[in-house]
């Protein structure tokens, strides 16, 4: 969708013994859980996003790729991506020379030198760019010349594979694939893809409406129409079934902004209306079919949300953010509570409770215990 325009889930390296990580992560989880609901500020012992100083406030950050507790990439408004490898303590600016006039809205990296990046909009605006060392050069591997085209996100199966998606062209949604890591592009057939609704798009909202579970299996979120869905395909993105969901849509502000999967089973769904002015009732619903049918949450966020994200070790634990604040919830989507108050358009965990966060006014956190 043109409006707003982050399952992905980016291609992690865990750090330390799998037993390790799993008792931190656990005692980290029972913090999260005990905290009382709307708990928007929090005491020293609560688990809490910490602001990371990126110095760059007057950029957007919808794209968000959390490698591990150490090292993230984030892109956004002004061509910009920047990377930590310590932390969030420094930032370095590794953005692709002669892209300021850009919108990055999505960004995916297999480690600290190797990030796949794409930028918005219409015709040419949307491009796919690689790097292999750090940020340090760029190629761009990809720019859109079909005029009709308008690409929203991007997201990876491994190292190699790899799909972004554009608004639909010739009234269905058009998919691009890599086999070699984001250096080559191509469009697929369009044969297996089931028509767009009147007026269905997707949203460049926070780098999730296009999002991967292990080798095969990609879910497509969608808005605008009159109804909000989600498309699966379990063959990398050759043939797809849509699924209503609950999330209201109907209007180009409206419908579902961003999915999560922990397995190939279980997902969560949240969106709403990005308007501020306008309520977003049933922001969230959640799947244990792969998709198949969708639930409400019974009790949904209090707001829009334009990102979502598993906890690490948890099979019930998940976060939502959006720019009016942070929930929580313990139960796989069924009931969600405010944690913070802050704005943040995307969010993005890792196995060793890398959780970070990302948005408006250079805005960039780290979960902290």
């Amino acid at each position: 969708m043109r409006r707003l325009g982050k399952t992905r889930r980016t291609v992690r390296t865990a750090r330390g013994s799998g037993r390790v990580v799993a008792a931190a992560c656990g005692a980290a989880l029972a913090l999260l859980t005990a905290l009382p609901a709307r708990a928007h500020t929090p005491g020293p012992a609560a688990p809490h996003w910490d602001l990371k100083d990126t110095g760059t406030a007057s950029v957007r950050f919808r794209g968000l790729a959390a490698v591990d507790r150490h090292t993230a990439w984030v892109s956004g408004t002004e061509g910009t991506v920047l990377r930590t490898t310590d932390g969030g303590e420094s930032w370095r600016n590794v953005s692709p020379p002669g892209a300021a006039d850009l919108q990055f809205r999505d960004i995916e990296a297999f480690d600290a030198r190797r990030a796949v990046v794409l930028a918005i909009g219409e015709g040419e605006a949307s491009r796919v760019y690689r790097t292999e060392d750090g940020g340090t050069t760029w190629t761009e591997s990809f720019r859109n010349t079909d005029a009709r085209a308008f690409y929203d996100c991007l997201t990876f199966f491994d190292r190699r594979h790899g799909l972004a998606m554009s608004d639909p062209v010739d009234g269905k949604f058009r998919i691009l694939s890599t086999g070699d890591g984001g250096r080559s592009w191509k469009v697929l057939p369009n044969d297996g893809m089931p028509a767009a609704l009147d007026g269905e798009a997707g949203f460049a909202a926070g780098g999730q409406c296009l999002v991967a579970s292990g080798t095969k299996d990609v879910w497509l979120a969608t808005g605008g129409a009159a109804r909000g869905r989600v498309l699966h395909s379990s063959d990398r993105g050759l043939t797809w079934t849509a699924a209503d969901t609950p999330i209201p849509a109907g209007d180009p502000a409206r419908g579902v902004f961003a999915v999560a999967f922990r397995d190939r089973t279980h997902g969560l769904a949240v969106g709403g209306d990005y308007r501020a002015d306008q309520p977003s009732p049933r922001a969230a619903a959640a799947t244990g079919d792969a998709g198949r049918t969708w639930r409400p949450a019974g009790t949904p966020p209090p707001a829009y949300r334009s990102g979502v994200a598993w906890l690490p070790h948890s099979r019930s634990a998940a976060l939502a953010v959006g720019p009016t604040g942070t929930d929580l919830t313990t139960d796989a989507g069924r009931t969600w509570r405010t944690l913070d108050t802050g704005s943040y358009d995307t969010v993005d965990c890792t196995a060793d409770l890398g959780c970070w966060a990302a948005g408006e006014k250079g805005r960039v956190a780290r979960l902290e215990n």
